[in-house]
């Protein structure tokens, strides 16, 4: 990957100081994940990770509507698909783990099911999941993603996203392959502690 998009889809929890969505903590640490390039605003969302050029993008619709402004944008920059990647939390997926595909699809999130229909069906395009567990006993899943984090939680899943900014990086540096060996790595490390 040598340029690309990096998304993260609103609405839902990356990482957040409490709570489990609406935080904006996240967008920081995307932020600080490239470096601003050169004759770019600090505040514009055109980074660079090694001599890559990136372009950093929080969806400003809703979560549920995402695929329209990614749309737009992977056609506005004529984006390749396998250089764009869309960072989101996962309630089907242990608490605090990781998941980076080359590709699929919708997965029931409604966020990437308007991203698949708006970019005509392709599911060709990396995804970074990141595990926020199921809701305990009957909880409704609107609830359980309000609810603020322990400390322990919070911990794990800021340890969990900069794993995640990293696998990015590496993503775009020494490409796909690598960086899945690194989120593979890592969590296998992480079970047998």
């Amino acid at each position: 990957m040598r340029a690309g998009l990096l998304l993260r889809l609103p609405g839902r929890l990356l990482i957040s100081r409490g709570r489990r969505r609406r935080r904006r903590a996240e967008a920081v640490a995307l932020r600080r994940a490239g470096e601003p390039r050169e004759g770019v605003p600090g505040n514009s969302p055109q980074r660079r990770i090694g001599d890559a050029p990136i372009m950093l993008a929080k969806p400003q619709t809703f979560m549920n509507a995402s695929g329209e402004s990614v749309g737009q944008l992977v056609s506005y920059f004529k984006i390749p698909l396998n250089q764009v990647v869309v960072m989101y939390d996962d309630l089907d997926l242990p608490f605090a783990k990781l998941r980076l595909l080359p590709k699929g699809g919708h997965g029931g999130h409604n966020g990437m099911r308007s991203i698949v229909n708006h970019l005509k069906q392709s599911r060709d395009f990396p995804r970074l999941r990141i595990g926020i567990g199921r809701p305990p006993g009957k909880m409704d899943p609107a609830n359980f993603v309000l609810r603020p984090f322990t400390k322990k939680e919070q911990e794990e899943l800021d340890f969990t996203f900069h794993r995640g900014l990293e696998a990015v990086r590496i993503m775009v540096l020494e490409g796909f392959n690598k960086s899945a060996t690194y989120v593979n790595t890592a969590q296998s490390e992480m079970l047998n502690r």
